[in-house]
């Protein structure tokens, strides 16, 4: 809404006056005609209900235009008309109109006419009493021959005038301008736009949004205002550092009100967003003396409302919250130019004790990054890689590894790869969450994610940093200054930092300096492997193994991935670097491999001579607790899970639950028939092989179903159907180790002749891709979830991004209604097609 000078509505009715505000006071521009017209209905139905109004009545002209118009006729057309009108004057200026509108759907009201030089001679008035003219001589003719040509000449005509309107609006200045802006960031804007922006506002470019806040000035007159919605990012974000500059110079910002998030009744607003008010100012000078004098100081006014989350208290807190006030020159001191509301601090920033690294971008997440327990071992290009945490805590986000390949293998080939944080590498600082609360673990100089800058100390400060970011003044500073959903790296560290009071917090806090790595999470690959080994941070400032045992819902699982033959990497690597403590327990891990099984198969039921899994199960329990290991302490374990008993919980819980504690990539895979009583077996994934999956076929599967067959023949009851679900399970499993279509497993990452040929899993490849013909399998059990006890939460769904134009599947998505170079993964392909593709070499 563009709002000119006030103008004097004393001595006219009320009639008189609302005829005056909508043809002479209100004036608006919209991209989409659709919305003119909208508007338009909008403002003549509240005219007509306005109180002594006139009930119904006809309106005045509006000043509403659309800056979107696109030109769809040719400049022939425009000049046909011109020349029927027989006026030179109107053929100049419609040339100089296409020129100017051609990418007027693209640009809308960013298009300036003002800038041109044919604006400055342009007299609109004129200009649509020529066009008026122009197409009442075309109206009459069209009627008398009513030719298509002269029937697109008139609608070019149309489309001129509606056009001039524009330009009218498009090039007038306004004491008020009132908008929603539309937010688009540089990175997704087509080139017409991007250029546009780059060449008339280099500093606001980053995103449409500050584009268009500059656009709002230039509608301004003088000394007008602009009160606009925007995204708060701008405020904060080195990105748009000259663009505040700019701005704190040259333009006074009077009210910034902090909205948040879902500030608004519509459920598109779903990140921070302000309401801004400032106007042009062209009193102060350039010069520093005098924009720094306590003379000519300009106030910002701002109000945070951010924190609640509803529409109404929003509201209420924009009425009733304090209103802070910043002297506006002095903005420009602050990092970056930052505007912020917060006291001012003589504090040292952190900056200048430590820097803040940005994490590498992989370009294909879902390929090159898993987690550590899908691979037996680090090793094969994989290495360990930090990622971000829910809440802080000494030892977190060591759950993932990433296909590194010592940085020459496909990764690093990926042009939307960016290879980031060389400089933390190899040493020793902090891992914090860029988002929400900003947790913090401790960094020991692996790669890392771009969610989770590591911040490095300069000097031996690690311990009075630690205290600092954990101290939840840390995370309040920062939201200070950059309250966007995830902070950047460099903002980490330019908040205030008292050396001398967090050293002494230290001193207090770990007197023995910072611990060593240490966990008592399994999903995390410093874990020690022990099902019960507990250490705990003391009352001395360190960690002790004080006999403690763990009793909790990890226990379980832990013992049962032991059972089936899985050791953690902390356990298979003898450099790692680990606490005393956690070594001790590594060492007892050791003594527990007794009670592995040798080929990564346990039956739940007593199968091939071998015991029922619960009572395998229960002896590992017992050797690893000792003496401590009671009925009462067996219970107590069963109550952290929700079993009635270690047999009831293995065979309707553990699986479920093993799913959902690692992330849904399982790695003790549940197997079964469909029945309570019937065929079931944890199988470690890393050991099943082609030759792992037929012992469980023909062995194992084989003896219970002679088993069943027995059974029969002596009249057991309920071994005919035992019998049949076992045979249905078989030809499942018989169907995925052939592999033929849909029990084959597709990687959308290697070419036709290097996909797998029947059930030869490439571990490298991760447990998403490799599961699904168990998933996908038919008839036997929970039907979505195929062969397996318990369906876990993958899908197949196209990934991220977009493949390169070599990619081996770049035309797949086509085959999907999607596009090329779109990600697909649940596809699949025929035996035929893949031994073909081998023999030709494809």
């Amino acid at each position: 809404m563009l709002v000119p000078m006030r103008m004097q509505l004393e001595n006219l009715s009320e009639q008189q006056a609302i005829d005056k505000v909508l043809s002479e006071n209100l004036h608006g521009l919209e991209l989409d005609q659709r919305c003119v017209e909208l508007a338009v209905f909008a403002l003549a139905l509240e005219a007509w209900r306005y109180k002594n109004g006139g009930g119904y009545r006809k309106l005045p002209e509006l000043n509403l235009a659309c800056s979107g118009l696109s030109i769809t006729a040719a400049r022939d057309e425009w000049k046909a008309l011109s020349r029927n009108a027989g006026k030179q004057n109107l053929s100049i200026a419609l040339d100089w109109m296409y020129q100017t509108f051609q990418d007027a759907p693209v640009l809308g009201s960013l298009i300036n006419p003002r800038r041109s030089d044919a604006a400055k001679v342009a007299k609109w008035d004129d200009l649509q009493q020529l066009l008026g003219e122009a197409l009442v001589k075309d109206q009459s003719n069209a009627h008398d021959f009513n030719s298509s040509a002269q029937t697109n000449q008139l609608e070019a005509g149309i489309v001129a005038q509606g056009l001039v309107k524009a330009a009218e609006l498009l090039s007038s200045q306004y004491t008020w301008v009132v908008t929603n802006v539309p937010y688009l960031a540089r990175g997704k804007q087509d080139n017409i736009l991007k250029d546009y922006c780059e060449r008339y506002y280099p500093e606001g470019k980053n995103d449409l949004a500050t584009v268009f806040l500059e656009r709002c000035l230039e509608f301004c007159t003088k000394s007008g205002t602009a009160s606009v919605v925007l995204p708060q990012n701008w405020l904060f974000l080195t990105s748009y550092t000259e663009f505040r500059e700019k701005l704190l110079h040259n333009e006074r910002l009077n009210l910034i009100a902090l909205l948040g998030a879902q500030a608004f009744q519509t459920p598109m607003w779903d990140f921070n967003v302000q309401l801004l008010t400032l106007s042009r100012d062209n009193i102060v000078s350039q010069s520093a003396d005098l924009l720094y004098s306590s003379e000519h100081d300009r106030w910002i006014s701002g109000v945070d409302v951010s924190k609640p989350r509803s529409v109404t208290d929003k509201a209420v807190g924009l009425l009733n919250n304090k209103i802070n006030n910043v002297v506006q020159s002095k903005q420009l001191e602050n990092p970056d130019s930052r505007i912020v509301f917060n006291k001012e601090s003589s504090l040292e920033l952190l900056n200048s004790y430590s820097d803040s690294f940005k994490g590498l971008s992989t370009g294909d997440l879902n390929r090159f990054i898993h987690q550590f327990w899908e691979s037996e071992r680090i090793l094969d290009g994989w290495v360990p890689y930090q990622g971000s945490v829910k809440e802080s805590s000494f030892f977190d986000g060591r759950s993932q590894v990433l296909l590194w390949e010592a940085g020459s293998g496909h990764m690093v080939k990926q042009p939307s790869c960016y290879i980031k944080g060389r400089q933390a590498w190899g040493k020793k600082g902090f891992s914090i969450s860029q988002m929400g609360s900003l947790p913090v673990t401790l960094y020991e100089g692996e790669m890392f994610d771009e969610n989770a800058a590591s911040v490095i100390p300069f000097n031996n400060n690690r311990s009075a940093i630690w205290s600092f970011l954990n101290d939840t003044t840390y995370s309040e500073l920062v939201r200070s200054i950059d309250s966007a959903l995830k902070v950047t790296n460099k903002t980490l560290v330019k908040v205030p930092f008292d050396l001398e009071r967090w050293t002494k917090v230290a001193e207090e806090q770990y007197p023995n300096g910072l611990p060593e790595p240490y966990t008592n999470d399994p999903t995390q690959w410093i874990f020690h492997g022990h099902p019960c080994g507990s250490v705990i941070w003391d009352e001395e400032k360190k960690w002790t193994v004080n006999g403690e045992l763990r009793v909790d819902d990890s226990v379980l699982q832990v013992a049962v991935a032991r059972l089936l033959g899985y050791q953690w990497p902390a356990e298979l690597d003898e450099d790692m670097e680990l606490a005393e403590e956690q070594r001790e327990w590594v060492a007892r891990s050791q003594e527990l491999n007794q009670f592995t099984d040798d080929d990564g198969i346990v039956c739940l039921p007593a199968v091939r001579g071998e015991k029922a899994a619960d009572q395998r199960l229960e002896a590992l329990l017992q050797a690893a607790y000792g003496e401590a290991w009671t009925t009462p302490l067996k219970n107590r374990l069963l109550e952290t899970v929700g079993g009635k008993s270690l047999n009831q919980w293995l065979r309707d819980k553990f699986f479920e639950q093993h799913c959902k504690m690692f992330q849904h990539r399982p790695f003790i895979w549940h197997i079964w028939d469909g029945l309570n009583d019937g065929f079931s077996a944890l199988v470690n994934y890393h050991m099943l092989d082609k030759a792992g999956l037929e012992r469980l076929i023909y062995t194992y599967l084989g003896d219970w179903i002679r088993t069943q067959q027995s059974g029969i023949a002596s009249g057991e009851d309920g071994a005919q159907e035992r019998l049949a679900a076992a045979e249905a399970l078989k030809r499942e499993l018989e169907a995925i180790l052939e592999g033929e279509a849909p029990y084959d497993i597709f990687v959308r990452w290697k070419p036709l002749a290097e996909q797998s040929i029947g059930w030869n899993p490439d571990l490298n490849d991760g447990v998403r891709l490799n599961i699904r013909p168990f998933m996908k399998a038919r008839d036997v059990g929970k039907k979505d979830a195929g062969v397996l006890r318990w369906k876990p939460n993958i899908h197949w769904k196209k990934d991220r991004g977009k493949d390169v134009e070599s990619a081996p599947w770049y035309t797949l998505g086509l085959e999907y209604e999607g596009k090329e170079g779109d990600r697909i993964n649940d596809h699949h392909l025929t035996l035929a097609d893949k031994r073909a593709a081998r023999e030709n070499g494809q």
